[in-house]
């Protein structure tokens, strides 16, 4: 089995689930159990530092960080929030996905997030994407994702209503090149 972890999901017109519509989407893990991603480019209307002040987390509401918004990471688990963050050493709670990406659930992170200690880069979501075994690869051979590999700088460098044709153009196509219609070859 190939895993598609450290990729992209792109979704293709046709997929017309309102919570993937447009979406670009993070594979953190992917394996015989399944898979499990954070869409990246579908933003809430709540910011970063909403959020901490629900959780009663002290922040610097004057840091641009505050005025971020929380991505809707996916719709299982959507009260739970996952920080996908640049490599940093210190967080035993961040979960290394390469050399480039940790993720975690940890409330340790969410304290930083305003201050020095924070990672370089990082994105809140809430929520996550899951697949159950052969889901996924069934969703793919139906013509519902392009799959590319992952790039930091989609994620974290880019407005969210770029990343979907950001991510697309990397493909050497354009999102009006895209059509809804299937067919297999």
């Amino acid at each position: 089995m190939q895993t598609l972890q450290h990729h992209f999901l792109i979704a293709m017109p046709s997929l017309e689930d309102p919570f993937f519509q447009r979406s670009v989407t993070y594979i953190c893990e992917h394996n015989a159990e399944g898979a499990m991603g954070i869409v990246i480019n579908h933003p809430l209307k709540a910011t970063v530092g909403e959020l901490l002040e629900q959780l009663d987390i002290t922040f610097d509401s004057t840091s641009s960080i505050a005025e971020q918004a929380v991505c809707a990471g996916g719709p299982v688990q959507v009260d739970r929030g996952f920080v996908l963050h640049s490599a940093r050493p210190g967080y035993q709670s961040s979960l290394e996905l390469n050399d480039e990406l940790m993720i975690t659930t940890s409330k340790d992170i969410l304290q930083q997030l305003t201050s020095e200690e924070a990672p370089r880069k990082f994105l809140l979501a809430l929520g996550y994407a899951g697949w159950t075994p052969g889901q996924l690869e069934q969703e793919i051979a139906d013509n519902s994702w392009l799959v590319i590999p992952a790039d930091p700088s989609i994620i974290f460098d880019l407005a969210h209503a770029q990343k979907w044709e950001a991510a697309t153009r990397t493909m050497g196509i354009e999102s009006w090149q895209l059509t809804g219609e299937t067919g297999h070859a």
